[in-house]
């Protein structure tokens, strides 16, 4: 039996990761758009990160790391293939070894993956201090990018997201966490109250309101790591993995899956469209779209396998 209440949040993490790659509310609302986009929508990242933390913690042996390897390995390939027209006019190189856009997710869980399993069977207050470590380094590499703290070619090296969106410092911290949550039964001996949640989720709007309003990073510029989100996600994640829902359906978590992989395609093709009609009808062509692929890749992945 799946956790219903798991696949549902899937969803909803994937509608926000949707939501920041199209700048939701960006032109009418910038400041509500600023909180959004680099506050409650990158809870979405993370989280998916510390439910694949979770289950690696059966990868336990050689044989089993291969497979899961092998999995991400192929969706890596599949979906860079498929996304092409899109990169392969650019930085080729970058976007085969880094990942193209939202694939960076795959790489970095890819080698993160690697550098866990050979650490598992360390003492799980080395793998959070590494795991600290990581996420600290990345933080201040973002931070100093944002404020522009270098100038010339520093700055722009600092503003590459390759340089702290990565296995190292984003994708491990966050695996690490679901990882140890698992091994240690954190979520058995730990059942956070909504209270609790619904505050630590305020904490990272209130992070991004003090990055704009405070710290006066720009409204133009992503914010992926915010020092709110190592507890807002593993608080969000244990209180939805103890509500007591089930199913034996897995269309849920693969829709969910399905829109992580496909929007960004189908927001090149809508909102860069030369038919005046659908772009004075992008958001409703959009959505349609979305809604419509979305079943579509579900349906051809029960045939072709390995497209989610």
């Amino acid at each position: 039996m799946r956790s219903l209440a798991i696949d549902l949040l899937k969803i909803v993490l994937a509608i926000f990761v949707v939501g920041l790659h199209i700048h939701f509310l960006r032109d009418s609302y910038p400041i509500l758009s600023y909180l959004l986009v680099n506050g409650l929508f990158r809870l979405g990242v993370p989280v998916f990160l510390i439910i694949t933390g979770y289950y690696f913690s059966f990868v336990n042996d050689f044989s089993k790391l291969k497979k899961w390897l092998f999995r991400i390995f192929i969706l890596y390939a599949i979906w860079t293939v498929i996304y092409i027209p899109l990169w392969k006019e650019g930085e080729a190189v970058t976007n085969i070894v880094f990942g193209y856009h939202h694939l960076w997710y795959l790489n970095g869980t890819l080698f993160a993956g690697i550098l866990l399993f050979f650490l598992r069977n360390k003492s799980p207050k080395l793998l959070i201090s590494l795991g600290f470590l990581s996420f600290l380094c990345g933080y201040a590499i973002q931070y100093l990018g944002n404020s522009h703290f270098f100038e010339g070619e520093t700055n722009e090296l600092f503003n590459r997201y390759p340089m702290y969106r990565n296995f190292l410092f984003d994708c491990f911290p966050f695996l690490t966490i679901g990882f140890l949550i698992k091994k240690y039964e954190w979520d058995v001996k730990r059942n956070p109250s909504l209270w609790l949640v619904l505050l630590s989720v305020t904490a990272v709007i209130a992070e991004a309101f003090v990055n704009i309003q405070i710290l006066k990073l720009s409204k133009k510029e992503s914010v992926d790591l915010l020092f709110s989100l190592l507890i807002a996600c593993p608080l969000l994640f244990i209180y939805f993995k103890n509500l007591k829902y089930k199913t034996d359906s897995k269309i849920l978590a693969s829709i969910s899956t399905a829109i992580y992989f496909i929007h960004p395609l189908l927001m090149f093709y809508v909102y860069k469209s030369e038919n005046l009609f659908v772009l004075q009808h992008a958001d409703l062509f959009f959505v349609s779209s979305l809604i419509l692929s979305s079943l579509v890749l579900v349906f051809l992945n029960r045939r072709l396998k390995y497209l989610l």
